[in-house]
């Protein structure tokens, strides 16, 4: 049982983490970046010119503990990849879980207004 709950502590932390990338504008936007496809730090720099080499590597920084981005250095540049799994799993912990209501509802009211 123990061990149990430390892996529920583990994933509640790493979830944390998730959650505190997530809630900067700026961490956001690298991540739409990403999405299109993998860039080098000194692409998104150019793609952010608000904010120096120094913050984008920050932000970087906290996207990778967080796992939603990693890194590979091939030569002098470090490649940025986005890994959507731990958005996934927020998705399934958080998001679908409280919508599954939701759905159900609207799903209740179509069939109510189609039968008037």
């Amino acid at each position: 049982m123990v061990r149990g709950r430390k892996k529920q502590d583990k994933r509640a932390d790493q979830d944390d983490l998730v959650f505190k990338a997530l809630a900067g504008a700026d961490r956001r936007k690298i991540l739409d970046l990403l999405r299109d496809a993998p860039m080098t730090t000194g692409e998104l720099g150019k793609r952010l010119p608000w904010l120096d080499r120094t913050t984008v590597m920050q932000h970087l920084r906290v996207l990778e503990k967080a796992r939603l981005t990693i890194s590979k250095k091939e030569g002098r540049c470090r490649w940025n990849y986005l890994d959507v799994s731990p958005i996934q799993r927020i998705h399934e912990r958080w998001i679908q879980a409280y919508a599954m209501p939701s759905t159900s509802m609207l799903s209740k009211l179509q069939q109510d207004l189609e039968t008037l």
